[in-house]
C-alpha cells in the first residue's frame, strides 16, 4: 500500500470530492463514520465517559461528527473545543451547529485551568491536530497535550496524533498526544513507521474513508508497505513435475569457532524455505555440528576455526555470506578474493557487512542487485551517523542508489530500499528481538532466490514471510521472552499457510 504524504491526502480528497459529486461535508460524515464502527466495535462498554477534544479544523471537525454519531448511539460524551485561533474551518462550524442542535453543547477550553477532570477509566479521543502540521504547538494547545498526556487512560488519535509531524521529526518530545490508538485515514503515514515515533501512537490503523483509489493508484510516492496483497503476487506455485534441481542450489558461506550456530540456522531456513539443494561451506570445527543438527544440508570445509582460502566447490545459483564469519585478518583477505572472483547473486550480512564498513572501497566489487542485510548498528558502519530516522531512510535510499544493491534494514517496519523507493514491512513482532533471527531471515532470502524469485521479490517475500512466522508463533504458543530464532523455522509452513 503506497505511503501519502500530506499534500497528496489533501490532493486525494478533492478529486475523490470532484469525482463522486459529493461535498467535503459528506466526506468528513463519512469518514468520521469509520471511527465510530471501529470505536463501537472495540469500545462498546457505554459506562465509561468519553471525552472528545476538538481543534477548530477539520480535525476538529471529524471530533464533532464522531461526538454526534456515540450520543445517538447513547455513549456518554462530553466535547471540548480548544480554542488556540479566531479562525475556525467551514466544515468545522457546520458540524458544530449540527452538534448543537442536539442539545449537546461543547466547552470551550480557552485557559489552562478550563481543562476538566478526567478519570483513568475515561476514554479520550484526541482530534485537535491532523496530518498537515508543521509547527511546535504552543500556549493553550500545549497546555492541553500535557495534560492528556498525564492521564493514564485510553488515548485515540483522529487520524494524527495530535503535534506530530508527518514528514519531519517532532522538535519538542513533550509537545505530542501519546496515543494509545490512531486511526488513520485511507493510507499509512510515514511517521507511523519510524522508531523514533513509536511512543506517540502505541497502535495504529487504516480506515478505508473511500477516497478515489484510481487517483492514489496514479499518485506517486517513493514509500510503500508490504501487505498480503504484495506478497501474494509474488508467490511462484509448484509445479506438479517439479524436483529438487527445480528450486535451486543455496551456498552458506560463514561461521568460526564458538559461531557455528548461524550458519546452522541459516542454512535450515534456506532449507525449510524451499531451496532444493543447501551447501553449507565452514571451518572445520563445524562439521560435525551442521551434519548432525541438519542432515539433508551438505558441507564443505575450510581451514579449522576460521574460513581463509574460500574454496568452495558447490555449483550453487545463490550464496549468502557473513552469518558468523568473525574478522580474523586472514578471513578478511579471503572475503575480498571472494569479492573479486565472485558472479553470481550475494546476501551479505552480518560479519561481512562489517568487512566492506571497514574497507568501503570494497563495495565497488558488489555486484547490481546484491542484497546487504544490515541491522541500524551495521548500517551506521557503512554509512556514518544519523540525526534522525528521517535522515536515516534518506542514507538508505543513497547508498541503494549509489551501489545499486538492494538494503534491508533491519528492524521494527524492516526497510527495503531499491532502485529509490523504500518499502516497509507490515509483519513481526519484539520476539524477533533475539539472536540468531538475522541468520534466519539471511537464509530466507538466500533460499527465496535459490528458487528463481528475483533477488528484490526474494527480499520483499522474505521479509513478510519471516515477520509471520514470528506472529503466528507469538498468537499459538510461544511468547515474547520464550520465542527463539529456530522458532521462527518451525512456523515457516504455518506462515505459507496463513499466507496463501
Amino acid at each position: 500500500m503506497k505511503i501519502l504524504n500530506a499534500k497528496q491526502i489533501y490532493q486525494a480528497d478533492k478529486e475523490t470530492i470532484k469525482i463522486k459529486s459529493i461535498s467535503s461535508i459528506e466526506l468528513m460524515e463519512f469518514a468520521a463514520m469509520k471511527c465510530f464502527d471501529w470505536f463501537n466495535k472495540y469500545y462498546s462498554d457505554k459506562n465509561n465517559a468519553i471525552h472528545i477534544f476538538c481543534g477548530i479544523g477539520n480535525n476538529g471537525g471529524d471530533g464533532l461528527v464522531m461526538a454526534r454519531k456515540l450520543i445517538q448511539s447513547d455513549y456518554q460524551v462530553q466535547t471540548y473545543i480548544v480554542n488556540f485561533s479566531n479562525k475556525r474551518s467551514s466544515d468545522f462550524k457546520i458540524n458544530l451547529e449540527r452538534l448543537v442542535q442536539m442539545k449537546h453543547k461543547p466547552i470551550n477550553l480557552y485557559e489552562t485551568k478550563d481543562f476538566p477532570e478526567i478519570s483513568n477509566k475515561d476514554i479520550v479521543i484526541d482530534a485537535i491536530f491532523g496530518i498537515g502540521l508543521t509547527r511546535t504547538p504552543q500556549g493553550l494547545v500545549l497546555d492541553v497535550i500535557h495534560k492528556i498526556n498525564k492521564i493514564t487512560t485510553t488515548v485515540i488519535s483522529i487520524d494524527f496524533p495530535s503535534g506530530l509531524y508527518s514528514e519531519s521529526s517532532v522538535k519538542d518530545k513533550n509537545s505530542v498526544i501519546k496515543a494509545s490508538h490512531t486511526l488513520t485515514f485511507q493510507n499509512p503515514k510515514l511517521a507511523f513507521l519510524l522508531a523514533e515515533n513509536q511512543r506517540y501512537s502505541e497502535n495504529w490503523e487504516v480506515i478505508d474513508i473511500g477516497l478515489d483509489q484510481t487517483f492514489i493508484d496514479s499518485v506517486k510516492s517513493n514509500f510503500q508497505t508490504v501487505d498480503h496483497e504484495l506478497v501474494n503476487s509474488i508467490h511462484k506455485p509448484r509445479s506438479k513435475f517439479s524436483h529438487k534441481g527445480t528450486f535451486g542450489h543455496s551456498l552458506i558461506i560463514g561461521g568460526s569457532f564458538g559461531k557455528i550456530g548461524s550458519v546452522v540456522l541459516a542454512s535450515k531456513a534456506a532449507l525449510k524455505i524451499g531451496s532444493g539443494l543447501v551447501t553449507a561451506y565452514i571451518p572445520k570445527c563445524g562439521y560435525t555440528i551442521v551434519q548432525t543438527s541438519i542432515p539433508e544440508v551438505m558441507v564443505e570445509v575450510d581451514d579449522e576455526n576460521y574460513l581463509q582460502h574460500f574454496n568452495y566447490k558447490t555449483k550453487a545459483n545463490v550464496i549468502g555470506i557473513g552469518i558468523g564469519l568473525g574478522t580474523h585478518l586472514k578471513t578478511k583477505k579471503g572475503f575480498v578474493k571472494f569479492l573479486k572472483e565472485n558472479n553470481i547473486p550475494l546476501v551479505i550480512d552480518a560479519d561481512a557487512l562489517n568487512i566492506l564498513a571497514e574497507h568501503n572501497d570494497l563495495l565497488n566489487l558488489i555486484q547490481e542487485d546484491t542484497i546487504l542485510t544490515p541491522h541500524p548498528k551495521e548500517f551506521e558502519r557503512l554509512v556514518g551517523n544519523w540525526k534522525n530516522d528521517y535522515e536515516k531512510i534518506n542514507k538508505q535510499l543513497d547508498f541503494s542508489s549509489k551501489f545499486k544493491c538492494i538494503v534491508v534494514l533491519k528492524g521494527v517496519y524492516t526497510s527495503i530500499a531499491y532502485k529509490g523507493k523504500i518499502y516497509f514491512n507490515t509483519t513481526g513482532n519484539p520476539a524477533l528481538a533475539t539472536a540468531g533471527s538475522g541468520d534466519v531471515l539471511t537464509g530466507i532470502i538466500t533460499g527465496f532466490i535459490a528458487q528463481g524469485y528475483s533477488p528484490f521479490n526474494a527480499c520483499i517475500f522474505g521479509v513478510y514471510l519471516h515477520g509471520k512466522s514470528a506472529d503466528l508463533a507469538i498468537n499459538e504458543s510461544q511468547t515474547m521472552e520464550s520465542f527463539t530464532a529456530s522458532n521462527c523455522i518451525d512456523y515457516f509452513g504455518r506462515a505459507f499457510q496463513e499466507i496463501f
